[in-house]
């Protein structure tokens, strides 16, 4: 073999790599995103709940899906989805969520009616529900 061939192979393989290694990895899969529950105001993509965002979601689920619906997602004619924008963390910290379960909140983003507090639960517990529900915004592209 000539050396302008070998040239030219390893020119085609350097530009094969190259190719390679430059084009852009396949998106990631997205949390499979769950059916909207009846009155649901969004839909949620769930990704996988573990340590305290569990403990957490199974505090929601006894203490706040009533309102705010399962995973978050709202409740129409009874609270706002909590998987929202609004609710990100730039916008309201997590203390804005412990200070809304102490001491209720009055009603600024939506026309539910002002959240009275919510009873029986400590300042971990919602530390644990805060963990559940900044899980799922960050499934759902809010952060």
């Amino acid at each position: 073999m000539t050396p302008k061939f070998l040239l030219l192979g390893a020119g085609a393989v350097a530009a094969i790599a190259a190719i390679a290694l430059l084009r852009p990895a396949p998106p990631d899969a997205a949390p499979p995103q769950t059916p909207p529950a009846p009155g649901a105001m969004v839909a949620v993509s769930l990704p996988p709940i573990t340590g305290d965002a569990a403990i957490g979601q199974r505090i929601f689920d006894t203490a706040c899906a009533t309102c705010h619906g399962p995973n978050g997602a709202g409740n129409e004619g009874a609270g706002p989805p909590l998987i929202h924008v609004i609710y990100e963390p730039g916008h309201h910290a997590d203390e804005s969520f412990q200070r809304a379960v102490a001491m209720g909140v009055q009603s600024h983003h939506w026309r539910f009616g002002d959240m009275p507090p919510v009873g029986g639960l400590t300042r971990g517990d919602v530390a644990m529900v805060i963990a559940y529900i900044r899980a799922i915004q960050r499934a759902n592209g809010i952060d």
